[in-house]
């Protein structure tokens, strides 16, 4: 599974990472890395609920920044 992640900067310098393919896989951070992790590491438990739910049977997980 590919996932893109999006990012926004906000008026007051925060950054928004967002998984559009993954409702409500937000994350903020005061730099675009720490977003960008945060993102990553909300998106893989999302997904590990689904595969524990039989919801996914996503295999390799790649993430791509946009």
């Amino acid at each position: 599974m590919d996932f893109e992640i999006v990012f926004d900067r906000e008026e007051d310098g925060r950054w928004i990472a967002e998984i559009e393919s993954l409702p409500g896989v937000l994350a903020y951070g005061s730099t675009k890395i720490e977003a960008q992790s945060k993102v990553e590491a909300l998106a893989l438990r999302v997904i590990a609920d689904q595969i524990e739910a039989q919801q996914s049977t996503a295999g390799t997980v790649r993430f791509a920044a946009a």
